[in-house]
């Protein structure tokens, strides 16, 4: 049964928010590496008051708070509070990483890898938060602003240690060390998240990169009820770069965001964001479910 909309109640719609920023990870998780970061942590504060300042009822989860149990169980109560109407804005500042690919949904031109987001005690792979974000229901919009890298194919993708500054992306040996030890539990992760989905499992970012002119993507897509837009920091062959208060994408975000002063619509965000970073960083933008209306809606408005 759809979840009654706040127009049907006759309720103003609600806005929930996460905020995950993790300047460091626990070595114990990731093979004695802890990933030292400068900035994350205060791109989660500053978000979270832009999120209070537009109405918005903001969660934080700061380094080690942000656990794995700890953010799925943020995402699922909001999921199950929220009805259509209503906002959720989540908000990621840390390392990316990946995991090999062990159910198949890569194709072969792929890197057979998936990508992640390295939680404090463990990583949150590409697949997981994507059939957490099915789970809001039919009508809820939801934003996600994620400050870190998500590498593309191994062939394309540079060396972080290349990288001037500090790279958002856990070190290529630093990953395949990770999963090695950790191997049974990410593999069965991904299983579990397949059968969850109860269908042959895609790719979420190649979903979200190509909804519209892949006729493969149909299962995952029709399965998405709510309206999602999701803003990367970077291209796949690219570098989410810290900083020493914000992020580079955060901290441009703001400058764009300028206190609310900014007018125009999500894709006009991307636009200038995107023109204020230099060509080595380029946010992306794509989106899932029914979001052509939410993307020409302006940002943060509940």
């Amino acid at each position: 049964m759809t979840k009654k909309g706040k127009a049907d109640s006759g309720g103003a719609p609600r806005g929930l928010s996460l905020h995950i920023g993790i300047n460091e990870v626990s070595a114990d998780a990731y093979e004695g590496w802890t990933g030292p970061l400068a900035a994350c942590e205060a791109d989660a504060h500053d978000m979270a008051e832009l999120a209070t300042s537009r109405g918005l009822k903001a969660t934080q989860l700061i380094t080690s708070k942000a656990t794995r149990r700890n953010v799925l169980r943020a995402l699922r109560a909001a999921a199950k509070a929220l009805v259509a109407g209503d906002l959720f804005l989540l908000t990621f500042s840390g390392h990316g990483g990946q995991v090999d690919d062990v159910t198949g949904d890569e194709d072969e031109q792929d890197d057979k890898l998936d990508e992640t987001w390295c939680l404090y005690d463990g990583q949150l792979i590409d697949d997981e938060l994507y059939l957490e974000l099915s789970r809001f229901a039919e009508g809820v919009r939801v934003l996600v602003l994620s400050d870190s890298c998500h590498s593309g194919t191994v062939t394309r993708a540079p060396d972080p240690a290349l990288a001037a500054g500090r790279p958002r992306q856990m070190p290529r040996d630093i990953a395949r060390r990770v999963y090695h030890a950790h191997r049974g539990f990410y593999d069965d992760l991904q299983r579990e998240v397949a059968k969850a989905a109860g269908a042959a499992p895609v790719d979420p970012d190649t979903a979200l990169a190509n909804v519209a002119v892949s006729h493969r993507l149909t299962a995952i897509v029709k399965d998405f009820k709510p309206a999602v837009i999701l803003i990367s920091g970077c291209q796949d062959n690219q570098f989410s770069m810290d900083g020493d208060h914000n992020g580079a994408f955060t901290g441009q975000l703001l400058r764009v965001w300028n206190d609310g002063r900014f007018k125009g619509s999500h894709a006009r965000l991307h636009a200038l964001v995107r023109a204020g970073l230099p060509a080595t960083q380029s946010p992306n933008l794509f989106t899932l479910g029914p979001a052509a209306e939410f993307l020409q809606q302006t940002p943060f408005t509940v």
